[in-house]
């Protein structure tokens, strides 16, 4: 029975609901780094002779990444497949939760840089 009211409350099968939500999360665990990769850069390469490497944006900040961009599309399709009962709508507001989230990211996250060394203000 209790199959049956989920499927008639959102139209899905609860199967295709939960392999939805996991593909949700997925393409957030996977579109989050890939945003987040050309900024950290240069905390991973260090710039001129490694003097600004920073490796905790891989052993801290990049686990985060990753999980903050699989959690959010998937609560948000959690959410909005229980108020909204309609499949296509639902995955509509965890696509723009994962943009939005995205977008705060590059927004708010910027990795720390030093000066280079020998680059002073001239002559």
């Amino acid at each position: 029975m209790g199959e049956r009211t989920a499927q008639r409350a959102t139209g899905m099968n609860p199967k295709t609901e939960g392999a939805a939500g996991c593909l949700l999360a997925g393409l957030g665990a996977t579109a989050a780094p890939l945003v987040w990769a050309p900024r950290a850069a240069v905390s991973i390469d260090g710039g001129f002779e490694g003097h600004a490497r920073d490796l905790s944006v891989l052993f801290i900040d990049l686990p985060l990444i990753v999980l903050g961009g699989a959690l959010v599309p998937l609560f948000a399709w959690a959410l909005a497949t229980r108020r909204v009962h309609r499949p296509w709508a639902a995955a509509l507001m965890a696509l723009a939760a994962l943009a939005l989230a995205v977008w705060g990211l590059t927004e708010w996250w910027t990795p720390r840089r030093q000066p280079d060394p020998g680059y002073g203000p001239g002559i």
